[in-house]
Formats: C-alpha cells, structure tokens, sequence
C-alpha cells in the first residue's frame, strides 16, 4: 500500500486514489438516506391521512390499517428477515434490495387505486423501512474506524429526524401549493427522489471488511479497510478482524440457531438486545410524535396552536440530535444511556404532577414543556446511542440476527404502544398512563447500569473480546 502518513498526520494518496475520509463521509451520507427514508415514510402519512379519508371515504378499520400496516407487518417483517438475509448476502446488497422496494412501494402507494393497493404498497414500504432500520447502522458502524463510529452511526439517527421534519414541511407546502384531495398522492409519492439515490448511490459502494471477512473474501476485506481507514490503523485492525474470525470459527453454511446453540453467551446478549431496543418504545417518545396535538387540544390548546406545537416538537428533534451527538465525543455510550432514562422517567413524574392540576393555560404550556423534556432526553441520551450501542455489541456470527431480533421488538413495541395509548389514556387517564412510563424509564435505567458495557472507543473485535469473557463462565454476570 503506498499512502503515507505525513507528520502532521495528514494522509496523502495515490493519484485517483479517494482519500478515506472523503469516501467515508460519502459512504455515510448514501447508507443513511435508509434513516431518511425510514424517518420520512413513517411521518409523512399523518399529513396525507385527511385527504385520504376524503377521496377514499375511509371507514375506522380501513384508516388503522392504512397508518399501522407500515409498522406492522411491514417494518417488523423487515427488521426480523432483514438481519439474517443481511448475514447471508451481506450488507450492501441488503440495501440495494431495500431501495429497489423503496422505489417500486412509494409508486405503489402514489399510485393506489384503492385502499386495498395502498395497504399492500404500504405493507412493502414497511418492510423497506424494516430493513433499513437494521442494516444502515449495521453497515456504518462495520465501516467505520473505532474512534469516529460514535457520530458516523448517529448520522443516520440525525437522518431519520430530518426525515421526518421533512415530512411535515412537505405536507404543508404541498397542501397550500395543490387545493385538491389527489395532493396525498405527491405527498406520498416525493420520497421516491431519496428512495432512487439511496438505491443508485449503494450500488456504487463496497460491502463491509466484517463481512468479507466471515466469508472468507480476505483480499475485499483488506481493500476496503484500505479505502476506508487512515494507512496507520489498516494492519492492525485487519489482524483483530482475522484473529476474531478464526476464534468464531465462521463457516459458509453454519446456521445461526447452531451457533447460539454452542455459544450460550451469544443468546444472553440477543435477549440484551431486544430488552434495549424495547425500553427505546418505552420512553413514551411515540406518545409525543404520534399523539402531541390529539394530547395537547385535549389539554386545552386550540387545535392550528396544538399543530403548530407539535411542528416545535419536530424541530427539537433536529437540535436536540446535533446536541447529543456532540455530547457523544465528550461521554461514554453508558453513561448518556443512564441520563437518559433517568431524565425521561423525571419528565413524566413532571407530566403527572401536572395532568393533576386544574385546567388553565399555563397547565397546557407546561404539558407541552414536559413533553419537550421528554422529547429532549429521548433524542439527545437515548437516540444517538440506541441503535449505536445495538450495531455495537453483538459478536460477528450473529450480528445481523441479532440486529433483526432486537429491532423487530422495537418494531412490536412500536405498534403495540401506538395502538394502545389511546386506548389506555382513556380508560384510565393520563396519570395513569404516565406513571406506566415511569416506572419503566427506572426499570429500563437499572437494566442499563446493570447490563450494558461501555463501547466508545474500542474496535468492535475487542468489545467481543470483553463481552465472550463476562458472559463465559459467569452465569451471574
């Protein structure tokens, strides 16, 4: 290899040869048009939601279908085939097969000639989003270098905000630019432009050294650590990821229900996983994104003052996204979990505490302020590391599986708590509700601190390391 580090540490190369930190940053932009996707495909119905029921005089049961079927079945479906398949054919190919399903179901949907069309276009757009939700951090957290794997997986959760921001904006321009009730279609219809890059854009992009390597594919694994890594850290990083194959002992044709058969430590971590990516749902953030005008009109705001509030909502996301990924370079990945659900579980003390007050102004501004806090918290502590810690640690063999497995639980309580709230809040009220939350933001802070290892820093082959020997002969740990 003839790049050379200057003393400054800056990398020259070859010339036609990309320098690695140009490639990375275009290889994280392209793979995280999958969080754009999955933030603007999940946002972008409850604008087109009121035309639809108007040109398709949609029943009760027809809308529920229409707005959940994207989660479930749909991105459940993905988030647990989408691991596995990921394992087997890898990660860009994954990705490519999701962007052609982006292109061809947003056509489906713009095009739907009735609600049984759309349901189906919307039911395959799920499993897009599914896929994607597993396989983009997977991608870039096997791409990126140890010490900027923090902020380049967290670009695809600021991606995901974006997209759903965008969403919202998209819908209200599209609403004042066309007075009529087909505008649905170009609401729906628009993600197709980021749907044909992401698909055109990993075409042009390598798979993974991991998965080279599991395959045995050496040469493409030390070529693309070449394009992607700083000269100085290539070798090295290439030998851990020779050493941690060799330990696994990774076979073509061996199945993952085998390996976690003869790897017990392997299984308490897939449970580690989805207990993670659950307690995700429980912070109550679907309540604030699905819910907030429904809940704060209820609370006594105007419904164009509860739409408008819930817009701030949206653009706190964006802020409080940047923000945690600068705090992502200051704090350990544990420690911003533990503030985070501790700051949302005092978020909802103060929610309760307040849907305990008389009715007033003041009780429906401090409503949405408590929501902002959980909004904040959720975003800036638990956003930027939830699917980074997920795309962290789980061990080569069962990394997609493990992927899947755990963001197809996210996905179940995703639809589960969304379906739900409503349900409940009136049933037992909000205080009730409330507390639930509460109580699981604690319960979820206990788990963190007692399972979740500190992984800033650490190549993804030393936390396996770390991680084979706590679990290994320590039936406790």
């Amino acid at each position: 290899m003839s790049e050379k580090l200057h003393s400054t540490g800056a990398l020259t190369t070859p010339a036609g040869r990309e320098d690695p930190r140009t490639f990375m940053f275009r290889l994280t932009v392209i793979a995280s048009l999958g969080g754009l996707l999955f933030g603007f495909d999940t946002g972008v119905i409850a604008g087109a939601l009121v035309y639809l029921q108007e040109d398709f005089q949609l029943s009760a049961v027809a809308e529920g279908l229409v707005v959940t079927s994207l989660l479930f079945p749909g991105a459940t479906a993905g988030a647990l085939l989408g691991g596995p398949i990921a394992d087997r054919v890898g990660r860009k190919k994954s990705l490519v097969v999701a962007g052609v399903i982006f292109v061809i179901s947003t056509a489906v949907c713009a095009l739907a000639p009735n609600v049984a069309i759309l349901v189906a276009g919307r039911i395959a757009l799920g499993y897009a989003v599914g896929v994607a939700s597993v396989v983009v951090p997977l991608y870039l957290a096997e791409m990126a270098p140890a010490s900027q794997r923090g902020r380049i997986v967290t670009v695809n959760q600021l991606m995901l905000v974006i997209g759903l921001f965008l969403a919202f904006v998209i819908n209200a321009v599209l609403a004042n630019l066309i007075g009529d009730q087909v505008v649905w279609r170009y609401m729906l219809g628009v993600a197709v432009v980021p749907a044909v890059a992401l698909l055109v854009g990993m075409l042009t992009l390598p798979d993974t050294p991991r998965w080279y390597a599991s395959k045995q594919r050496w040469a493409e694994a030390r070529h693309t650590l070449q394009r992607a890594h700083l000269a100085d850290r290539v070798e090295d990083e290439y030998q851990q990821i020779t050493a941690i194959v060799e330990a696994d002992h990774i076979q073509g044709k061996v199945s993952i229900f085998s390996t976690l058969r003869e790897s017990p430590w392997m299984k308490r971590l897939v449970v580690i996983g989805i207990i993670l990516a659950v307690a995700q749902q429980t912070t109550g953030i679907n309540v604030v994104m699905y819910y907030a005008p429904t809940v704060l009109e209820s609370s006594g705001l105007t419904r164009s003052a509860s739409l408008l509030a819930s817009v701030t909502v949206g653009i706190a996301m964006i802020v409080f996204t940047v923000v945690g990924m600068w705090i992502l370079g200051l704090m350990g990945r544990r420690k911003m979990m533990l503030l985070g659900f501790g700051g949302v579980a005092a978020s909802h003390l103060g929610l309760l505490i307040t849907y305990l007050l008389p009715d007033s102004t003041l009780r429906s501004y401090l409503i949405l302020a408590f929501m902002l806090l959980v909004t904040a918290f959720m975003v800036t502590f638990l956003g930027t590391t939830g699917f980074l810690v997920l795309s962290e640690l789980f061990p080569l063999p069962i990394r997609g599986f493990a992927m899947g497995a755990s963001l197809g639980g996210l996905w179940i309580a995703n639809s589960l708590i969304s379906f739900l709230f409503p349900i409940l809040a009136e049933q037992y009220g909000s205080v009730a509700v409330f507390s639930g939350f509460l109580v699981l933001n604690l319960l979820a802070a206990l788990f963190a601190f007692r399972f979740i290892p500190e992984t800033k820093g650490r190549t993804l082959e030393e936390l396996e390391v770390e991680l084979r020997d706590r679990y290994t002969g320590s039936p406790a740990a």
